[in-house]
């Protein structure tokens, strides 16, 4: 029988080790909707179960806090798209048992001991749900801003996997995703192709592509470096579509200064690799191979 305690603890460790804080709520837009909720009876889920929901939402980038159980779905008419995965959480009480281990609420006997009862069931988050009444729905809202028409060429034309919901951009090498807010959330089309674009550079260094393992470097982390390339690459592709570049990680501004100040060859070799991905991402052919360290005649 499957240890529900063990299970669900390694998950909630599997998400720590990650970056994802599952007590965290990134849903803003909406009053209320932070908690994750069932979509039909607005019953609030809690304890661990808003931990391991909150972990999948995160995970999969919904753009809602919303579930419903399958048969829930039917009863609204509606239906879990084919070939979607639910989400198990727990029912969880503590239940009055006899001796023989039978509850007493069946046979009135009385109580010999309190019991945990821990069962699985398995909920569907609503942007799986297809059909859903248009009171439940939520479609998508449309930015205030229009596209930009060579910057959507490269996300399309990079094959890159791109999912649009919650309130984190990051791109995720364990199955090479890269996952974005919903474009409404920016203001401007500058902001959301920025970070667009950001994104897509660091899904650049996977093996199968520019193949940019991250290393550090003397007095530089190697996720500081990375941002640093993945920066450079991002206002490089940026200029390329005219738009404006806005810096994403400003907090490493400093570790890079001080780096910079130790390492006169540091820049050098962080634009090297930012043009390597930004050719990757234009189709551009590189007729020489970029070193990884850059060597200046003296």
């Amino acid at each position: 029988m499957t240890d529900l305690y063990q299970s669900i603890t390694e998950r909630i460790i599997r998400a720590l080790e990650s970056g994802a804080i599952p007590w965290q709520f990134p849903w803003k837009r909406e009053p209320g909707g932070a908690m994750p909720a069932n979509l039909s009876t607005g019953r609030l889920y809690r304890g661990i179960n808003t931990l391991l929901l909150n972990m999948t939402a995160m995970h999969e980038g919904y753009r809602r806090n919303r579930w419903l159980t399958y048969q829930q779905a039917r009863m609204l008419g509606a239906h879990v798209r084919r070939g979607e995965t639910g989400t198990p959480i727990v029912f969880f009480k503590m239940l009055e048992v006899d001796e023989t281990g039978r509850s007493c609420a069946a046979n009135d006997a009385p109580a010999a001991k309190v019991v945990p009862m821990l069962r699985s069931f398995t909920v569907f988050n609503a942007d799986q749900i297809e059909d859903l009444p248009p009171a439940l729905a939520q479609p998508e809202p449309a930015p205030d801003w229009s596209p930009v028409a060579e910057a959507e060429r490269l996300l399309v034309d990079s094959g890159a996997v791109i999912r649009h919901g919650g309130d984190q951009a990051l791109y995720r090498p364990s199955d090479d995703v890269i996952q974005l807010p919903l474009r409404s959330a920016f203001p401007q089309a500058t902001g959301y192709y920025g970070v667009a674009l950001h994104e897509l550079t660091h899904w650049t260094g996977h093996a199968s592509r520019c193949n940019r393992p991250m290393q550090s470097r003397q007095h530089l982390t190697a996720y500081a470096f990375e941002e640093l390339v993945a920066e450079m690459g991002a206002a490089f592709l940026c200029g390329h579509c005219g738009v404006d570049a806005e810096l994403q990680h400003a907090g490493y501004i400093a570790h890079w200064l001080e780096a910079l100040r130790h390492d006169k060859r540091l820049v050098f070799t962080a634009a090297s690799m930012a043009q390597k991905a930004a050719d990757f991402v234009l189709g551009n052919e590189v007729t020489e191979p970029i070193p990884d360290t850059v060597v200046l005649a003296a």
